[in-house]
């Protein structure tokens, strides 16, 4: 189990109950915990649960920099094989928080950690409900380190490798910015430049593009995967080096997220309306393909042919199927 699915794993079982610890939240916050633990024995607490009943295949989690008194709660940095992001403790150690919802008088938008359920899907859509064109287009918006993007990439190769007719109508964007000529990303340089190469390939060297994904996706081995797809990496090069080239194909993807308000990867896009692939079975082959078949204005008989219906793995993985069913929320990094 690689990184990522560690950080998933622990986000997927403490989301669980998320429930019941943002009522725990107002308690504590609002009257106090009854038994203040120092911060030092709060984190050990948090910690050793993490580390026996969360983390499995001999990964451990350890506490990063200092501990923090933060409206009422003990914020700690934990990280994993590397990776880090942010926790919370009650005070006397007995709940645990993946991410704590800000509220703000002046606004309804709640803000939370890089990693959590998306609260902002779109209000659920019947195929009926979806706008019918001659030929329409979905445009999947992900980064490319994000464990729900790489999912979304995955779904996106299946319905492609399984119907080829379909990949004229899906382009998969990316999320990010320019700043002074270079790319940012939300997960730091090294997702920013592996964004920039999968746009330089969707653009120069689209024949390529899906057998590099389905070879990224397994493990992250970006060099091993232009080997295996056979990318011109002379070409690629160019494109990443070049201003007029990669910054400028890049820049009209982070133009278009910015358009349609799009904060999290992944998020599905059907000719200029966000949707939900949740509201046709969920992250799966079969959904994704089902959600764009709704929009062509007359049936395509391709449309007809089911598909994986699998809940599919989250992050790098070599199997496409999540064998624990996979992520019923949808999951997103923010």
């Amino acid at each position: 189990m690689n990184i990522s699915e560690n950080k998933e794993q622990i986000k997927s079982i403490i989301i669980g109950v998320l429930a019941i610890g943002i009522v725990a939240l107002a308690y504590y916050t609002f009257l106090g915990s009854p038994t203040n633990l120092s911060a030092k024995n709060a984190t050990d607490i948090a910690l050793a649960y993490i580390n026996s009943d969360l983390l499995t295949n001999g990964s451990t989690a350890t506490l990063e920099g200092d501990i923090s008194n933060q409206s009422g709660l003990y914020k700690f940095k934990l990280n994993v094989g590397g990776q880090s992001f942010d926790s919370f403790v009650t005070k006397d150690g007995k709940f645990l928080f993946p991410q704590v919802i800000e509220i703000k008088q002046s606004t309804s938008t709640a803000s939370s950690t890089s990693l959590t359920a998306n609260n902002n899907q779109p209000t659920p859509k019947t195929c009926d409900e979806i706008a019918k064109v001659a030929n329409p287009q979905m445009e999947a918006f992900v980064v490319s380190y994000c464990p729900y993007g790489i999912q979304m990439q995955r779904v996106l190769t299946e319905v492609v490798k399984s119907i080829p007719e379909l990949a004229a109508n899906i382009k998969i964007m990316y999320i990010g910015s320019v700043s002074n000529g270079k790319i940012q990303s939300m997960h730091g340089d090294q997702e920013a430049v592996e964004n920039l190469k999968q746009i330089c390939i969707r653009e120069e060297q689209p024949s390529k593009f899906y057998a590099y994904l389905s070879c990224f996706i397994q493990e992250g081995k970006s060099d091993e995967c232009s080997d295996t797809a056979g990318i011109d990496k002379i070409k690629l090069q160019a494109c990443a080096t070049d201003s007029n080239k990669g910054l400028k194909y890049a820049q009209a993807d982070f133009t278009a997220s910015e358009k349609y308000g799009v904060s999290g990867s992944p998020t599905l896009v059907l000719d200029g309306q966000t949707v939900s692939e949740y509201d046709f079975g969920g992250r799966t082959a079969q959904a994704v393909k089902t959600l764009l078949c709704c929009g062509f204005s007359q049936a395509a008989g391709i449309c007809s042919t089911n598909i994986s219906t699998d809940q599919v793995a989250v992050s790098f993985s070599k199997n496409y199927s999540d064998a624990t069913g996979g992520s019923t929320n949808a999951a997103s990094c923010n």
